[in-house]
């Protein structure tokens, strides 16, 4: 039986799909470093339910995160729409279960990030990315962003920030990812993998 390759697990939360582009976008960069590879996962909607209401596997899409993904990857992207700066439930709810891999340290020392949409242009993009690392941050994970070696950091007029990808994605017609956009994510997905096999190094 092949071993398997180490993977970077890009893990979100997306309601209208352009969260989901961006991680797709994501995982290409990922794709084009060798010995890894990219696991995508996404998390389901909160209910407002106590009793559970979904089905284990969504009806399209990236199945279902367990914690399972999270604790074995050598790398994390954790992505989601902008929610008053911060990111949306579902995504942190997923995150406020993980207290077990926090007190066994099983995500120390491999390298993360944060990729977000929004409706506006200053919608809180950059206090969304922020306020998402402050989970990698308590998991001891070390934190990956975008330089502004990368001339598509400094030509965007879309999305993108030196804290991680981002997207603008519009209040009317969604607006589909620039070429910026997609540029940034895939430098975000290479930097991630080729740090996460230096790290397991």
């Amino acid at each position: 039986m092949p071993e398997q390759l180490p993977y970077v697990l890009i893990l979100y939360y997306s309601r209208n799909g352009q969260t989901a582009e961006l991680a797709t976008q994501i995982g290409r960069g990922v794709a084009k470093v060798n010995g890894i590879e990219a696991r995508l996962r996404s998390v389901p909607v909160v209910s407002p339910d106590t009793e559970a209401s979904l089905p284990p596997v969504p009806d399209a899409g990236a199945p279902f995160a367990s914690k399972s993904d999270l604790a074995n990857c050598a790398g994390l992207a954790i992505g989601s729409p902008t929610r008053f700066g911060n990111m949306a439930a579902p995504l942190k709810h997923f995150l406020d279960t993980t207290g077990d891999l926090w007190v066994s340290g099983a995500l120390v020392g491999k390298p993360a990030g944060a990729f977000t949409s929004t409706g506006s242009l200053h919608g809180g993009q950059e206090t969304t990315l922020l306020t998402m690392m402050m989970p990698l941050l308590h998991h001891g994970m070390l934190l990956c962003g975008l330089p502004y070696t990368d001339k598509n950091l400094s030509e965007t007029t879309t999305g993108g920030t030196p804290y991680g990808p981002s997207h603008w994605a519009g209040t009317a017609e969604q607006l589909p990812l620039s070429k910026h956009e997609k540029a940034l994510c895939q430098l975000f997905g290479e930097r991630l993998a080729n740090l996460a096999l230096k790290l397991a190094d």
